[in-house]
């Protein structure tokens, strides 16, 4: 019965040191936040809000969209640590960071 008891604890303590998903909205020609700080394994989910497509990918290709329609989901999980710039090919005035850190 402790066996039992131990296994629970250790796979219900697991999923709840994962990290959340970050939700980050694009609208009005930008992503918000502009700017997110996230731990390694974090997902971040990016959704067009706007009536225009909008695209996303990294300046150092470590991930690329397709077009996003209005209501269309990008999302994108960060395994490594790392500053990572990103831009709407569209429209490369629109551009975002997520800084990876533990």
């Amino acid at each position: 019965m402790k066996r039992i008891c131990l296994a629970l604890c250790m796979l219900f303590a697991g999923s709840a040191a994962e990290a959340a998903d970050i939700a980050v909205t694009i609208k009005k020609f930008a992503f918000s936040p502009k700017e997110i700080t996230i731990a390694p394994g974090t997902r971040v989910i990016w959704t067009n809000r706007d009536e225009t497509p909008h695209t996303l990918i990294a300046n150092d290709g470590a991930f690329v969209s397709k077009a996003l329609d209005t209501d269309d989901v990008f999302e994108h999980t960060f395994a490594t640590e790392g500053d990572f710039s990103y831009f709407c090919t569209l429209h490369p005035f629109m551009t975002g960071v997520v800084h990876v850190h533990k």
